[in-house]
């Protein structure tokens, strides 16, 4: 009878992990990820996987630098962050060429796409504002001022309070966020004139250090890249305090989308983005500004509210 009954708790154990065993395997297969191929992870919590990211180049920079530490945490995660500008950004994750598809505005104001397939995530703000070259003499426009030099009205930087000399406008290409956040908030919408036209921020930085008379617009994370000179806008400054208050009115949301809900490697690289090391490290040292700290916000058709 012992013999007997030991068989039997023997078969018993036998049947409980084979259950066991294919109940884990069940359950690997409903998770699995719906997303492209090349985004993936792996059990035992070590991601392996690639994301490519791409688009606004005012986010650029914070998204390469979390990159870098995210790929330094997670050796077996390859993460390839290029710009193209927003409307590059939007178009190709919806198109699914793109994880993650980095914008200065929303999906809603891009005509050619549908919002709808897309998932927003709110990663920082920036804050923009006009940069010229120091030989101008300007340090500060009044709103009017500023949309006479950027629609053509001016063509002399005494005509503004500068020192004499030719004004040279470096405009970024329609698709750009920060044109678009620019046009929106600092010229109300009015169309700046024709000029030199460059879609890279770091290039536009690069022009303004080295043209005399040239004046641009750059998100504040780029004007350490050379020397230009950072205007205020009706004596405000492009500061932080400025910013979050909504004193100074040029800023915009950093946008991270994904096509749907992003797949288990996509959102560990938001989660990443909202975390603490980042948002309380690397947003402020790349020269951007966290979410949580604005006093107001901001909605799809340009509405600023108190929060």
């Amino acid at each position: 009878m012992k013999i007997k009954n030991w068989l039997l708790g023997a078969v018993v154990m036998m049947l409980v992990a084979f259950t066991a065993g294919c109940g884990k395997s069940a359950d690997t297969t409903n998770t699995a990820n719906t997303k492209p191929a090349h985004s993936e992870s792996k059990s035992g919590g070590d991601l392996s996987g690639k994301l490519t990211i791409g688009g606004s180049t005012a986010l650029q920079p914070l998204a390469a630098a979390a990159a870098k530490e995210f790929m330094n945490q997670n050796p077996g995660v390859q993460i390839q962050v290029q710009g193209g500008g927003s409307g590059t950004g939007l178009s190709q994750v919806a198109k699914g060429n793109l994880d993650i598809g980095m914008s200065d505005y929303f999906a809603e104001q891009e005509k050619d796409i549908s919002a709808k397939s897309l998932e927003d995530h709110k990663v920082a703000v920036v804050g923009m504002t006009a940069a010229v070259n120091p030989k101008t003499g300007i340090t500060n426009l009044s709103k009017n001022d500023l949309k006479k030099v950027f629609t053509g009205k001016v063509h002399d930087w005494s005509q503004v309070g500068g020192k004499k000399g030719k004004i040279t406008l470096v405009n970024r290409p329609d698709g750009s966020g920060t044109r678009a956040a620019f046009d929106q908030f600092a010229l109300d919408n009015e169309t700046p004139a024709e000029g030199i036209t460059q879609d890279s921020s770091n290039t536009v930085s690069k022009i303004i250090s080295e043209t005399p008379g040239a004046i641009g617009y750059l998100a504040l994370s780029y004007f350490n890249n050379h020397d230009v000179t950072k205007v205020s806008i009706d004596g405000i400054k492009a500061t932080e305090n400025n910013i979050t208050s909504g004193k100074f009115p040029v800023w915009a949301y950093e946008h991270m989308y994904t096509k749907g809900k992003p797949n288990k490697l996509e959102q560990a690289f938001l989660d990443f983005m909202m975390s603490e090391e980042v948002q309380d490290k690397l947003v402020p040292a790349q020269g951007y500004i966290s979410v949580a700290k604005m006093k107001v916000k901001r909605n799809a058709d340009g509405k600023t509210m108190t929060e």
